[in-house]
């Protein structure tokens, strides 16, 4: 998941989450507020405003005709915040949609910049660059072959800036949908030892991915028992909302800040049905899926949303296909187009096999060993299934850090998270 102006949105529903004075103080302990409002600068370490990061780009399939359609993806973009000396390397892998410049990217840039850190931001293999300049098959879930593609822009990266900076170590991180793919990146560097992580840090990623957008989907399901025939009417009541916060706050800039005073200062005023909470969290993953659907649908001309084998130009109008893609859940996708594309390339897999593929469960022998993975999640994340936090627990052990609250990823700028984290990577 990722926070983005339409999701902040959420702040004018807000309802009380209260603040226990304990040792662990994150001040929202309601999980869908801490998803949305994410962590105050006061709750913060201090770090930068800014870091001075060089945007870069790589032809990895230099052979690799684009679809007209995504003419202005013509390279895979990413970024690099270089120290002035020798220093250690950190990758960073962003969540769900999300590009090398998303919000929480750049918060962990700062993060680990402040701390001595080279940074290289990569976008998530959802994301529609990554699919249309990287993505080895154009089609992103499978979290074996993702994982694949990541590890050949980091070893391309680490070519191409290779005389730019000096490195003496290689760490790696990532968050949400990102931390699973960090898990499967680095089992995959433990085989070829290209890059030889040191240290790898999960930060709240999904058991199964499977199961989590399911989660995720039922989320706006349950706002929208009409289907999303409600969508539109859904949408104004949360813009009637916010014209009744920007009434009585006077202004609105939609930052972590911003949010958490509109939560101080008016909830009170506010009768928030719950349902509208998760409800916007579950719109925001699908606006990100729809992306990745769309994108990947034309990159296979597999025929799910676009008809097969026809050309879309940079000028023809997309607006009818997105309708069509907002209707498209993330199991959707797995049923209709996932699962039969994978099953095509590999007769006999099962339905079953392809869901577990994307779990960290396929992988838990080797996340029981490797003592230099380190893991942090929250006991009320909202995109986790039942036993998720348990399984977790006993698969980690003592190199997992589960904090009490913080909802999805609310708490991880919070100054508590990033001391551990800072922690278990120096020490």
């Amino acid at each position: 998941m990722k926070r983005s102006p339409w999701l902040a949105l959420a702040a004018l529903l807000l309802a009380a989450a209260g603040s226990d004075a304990g040792a662990y103080d994150y001040p929202l302990k309601d999980p869908y507020l801490a998803t949305i409002i994410g962590t105050p600068s006061e709750y913060g370490p201090e770090l930068p405003d800014r870091v001075d990061a060089a945007p870069l780009h790589l032809r990895v399939f230099p052979e690799r005709a684009t679809p007209q359609v995504f003419w202005y993806q013509r390279a895979f973009q990413y970024s690099l915040a270089a120290q002035r000396q020798k220093a250690p390397l950190m990758f960073v892998i962003a969540g769900t949609g999300s590009s090398h410049n998303a919000a929480s990217m750049q918060l962990l840039e700062r993060i680990f910049f402040q701390a001595g850190f080279h940074v290289i931001r990569l976008p998530s293999p959802t994301q529609m660059n990554f699919i249309t300049t990287a993505s080895t098959t154009g089609v992103p879930g499978h979290i074996v072959d993702d994982a694949a593609d990541l590890y050949r822009v980091m070893t391309l990266a680490l070519e191409q800036i290779g005389s730019r900076i000096q490195v003496f170590d290689t760490y790696l991180t990532g968050y949400s949908l990102g931390a699973s793919q960090a898990a499967f990146v680095a089992k995959l560097d433990d085989e070829k030892r290209l890059l030889n992580f040191k240290k790898v840090y999960l930060i709240n990623p999904p058991v199964s991915l499977f199961a989590s957008a399911k989660v995720l989907d039922d989320m706006l399901a349950r706002a929208l028992p009409g289907g999303m025939d409600e969508f539109d009417a859904f949408f104004r009541r949360i813009l009637g909302r916010f014209a009744e916060i920007y009434r009585i706050m006077g202004y609105v800039d939609f930052s972590d800040d911003y949010l958490y005073a509109v939560y101080r200062t008016v909830y009170k005023e506010l009768a928030p049905n719950p349902n509208d909470l998760a409800g916007i969290i579950g719109a925001a993953f699908r606006f990100a899926s729809m992306n990745m659907v769309f994108t990947a649908d034309v990159m296979a001309n597999y025929g799910l949303i676009v008809p097969r084998n026809l050309v879309l130009g940079r000028s023809d109008s997309l607006t009818d296909y997105y309708k069509v893609t907002s209707r498209v859940s993330f199991i959707d996708y797995f049923e209709e187009f996932f699962y039969p594309f994978f099953k095509a390339r590999t007769p006999g897999v099962t339905r079953e096999a392809l869901i577990h593929g994307t779990s960290l469960r396929s992988i838990e022998a080797y996340l029981r060993s490797a003592t230099k993975i380190g893991l942090a999640h929250n006991e009320d994340d909202v995109i986790l299934a039942p036993g998720d936090i348990g399984y977790l627990k006993e698969l980690f052990g003592p190199r997992a850090r589960i904090y009490p609250w913080g909802g999805h990823l609310g708490n991880m700028g919070f100054r508590d998270n990033v001391a551990h984290m800072l922690d278990f990577f120096k020490n």
